[in-house]
């Protein structure tokens, strides 16, 4: 049996760590504890440490430590927050291994502390590219202190390559979402309805949008092109906003899209729906609006039409049914109007089969067997 940790700091990399932290949970060579900090712990954020709960896993840790505001200097202070609590932490708990997934400044935080102790990371999603947030910065730094990657696709294993030193393993497993699509069952419409009180029969449009962390200055401007956008598209359109994480300038974003729920009824603003709630609304949607990394992985199994706007994800790879525009009110709506009139899609498959969990189970224990 080796011990292994899964570090989780939101309800974004909850919901694609459940197929392998079942399989995990599931099998006698491993001993499961998950690492719960982060957004996970915040009321504001819908306390997603319930989901975890619900879960039921053995052990969860609790570590809090959420900045004060989005504001830099608190991100700042909460990132060396959070390696101080993980050096505690690191300091009394012991793993053969610890999985950390993605590109957040706290998941970055937690891994840089625990480098002096000798933890062993595996980072899940590595190889990357998003140019318009300064995730992509952390995203290189985790798979530099890692041991393994485990990237989605072998565009981004040649990049992974390129970052880390040759004697890391790095494999192509294919993406964890796509696991979740297999084998989750997804809400129809009606259950969707009655458990959130949105009828998906309506053509519906799944948005969210999270600051630009590289070009601060321009988050302003953003979301009020995006909102009167909004303006126009509520008349044909219903709006399921999903708020975005906490990010810098991310309570400017939340606090705008809050002010226009709170002055359209029919414009639906939701903290979470959770992973099955969010998958089955992307399902039954008529197509997705902002720039989050779901409308590049996911959003490509249904295939879902996704108009990716600003340059958040640029540097991701761009399949045919992701339109990439400005934040600009009149290409939005010219967008929607050309994507109205397009044909129907077909999966391209380049994230997997669905069989990410166990090829990742199969490569560690090849790696711990021995």
């Amino acid at each position: 049996m080796i011990k292994i940790g899964v570090l989780t700091s939101s309800r974004a990399d909850f919901g694609i760590y459940l197929p392998l932290l079942r399989k995990l949970k599931s099998d006698d060579f491993f001993k499961l504890e998950v690492i719960a900090f982060g957004t996970h712990l915040s009321k504001n954020h819908g306390y997603t440490l319930n989901e975890i709960k619900e879960s039921n896993f053995e052990t969860i840790h609790q570590i809090e430590t959420l900045p004060a505001s989005d504001s830099a200097i608190d991100i700042t202070k909460g990132i060396g927050e959070t390696i101080i609590k993980f050096s505690e932490f690191w300091n009394s708990n012991s793993f053969d291994l610890v999985i950390c997934l993605g590109d957040r400044y706290e998941m970055f935080a937690a891994v840089s502390a625990g480098t002096p102790f000798g933890v062993k990371f595996a980072h899940i999603h590595g190889g990357e590219t998003t140019l318009g947030a300064i995730d992509n910065a952390y995203r290189h730094s985790i798979s530099l202190f890692s041991s393994i990657l485990f990237v989605t696709t072998d565009t981004y294993k040649e990049r992974a390559q390129e970052i880390v030193e040759k004697s890391v393993l790095v494999e192509n497993v294919g993406a964890l979402s796509i696991d979740n699509l297999n084998k989750e069952q997804l809400l129809s419409k009606e259950e969707f309805k009655t458990k959130f009180n949105i009828d998906l029969n309506k053509p519906t449009i799944l948005s969210t949008f999270h600051p630009e962390t590289v070009n601060l200055n321009k988050n302003k401007e953003y979301i009020s092109e995006l909102i009167q956008a909004f303006e126009v598209l509520k008349e044909n359109y219903q709006l399921v906003i999903t708020l975005p994480n906490t990010d810098t300038m991310g309570q400017l974003i939340r606090d705008e899209l809050l002010s226009f729920g709170k002055s359209n009824p029919e414009v639906h603003i939701v903290e979470s729906l959770g992973m099955n709630g969010y998958l089955s609304c992307m399902k039954h949607c008529s197509f997705m609006l902002g720039n989050t990394s779901s409308g590049f992985v996911e959003a490509s199994y249904f295939p879902k039409f996704v108009l990716n706007i600003g340059n958040r994800q640029d540097g991701r790879i761009i399949t045919k049914n992701i339109l990439s525009i400005p934040v600009e009110k009149k290409r939005i709506l010219e967008a929607v109007d050309s994507i109205e009139k397009r044909p129907s899609l077909t999966n391209e498959g380049i994230y997997g089969i669905g069989d990410a969990a166990q090829n990742i189970i199969n490569s560690l224990k090849k790696e711990y067997a021995s």
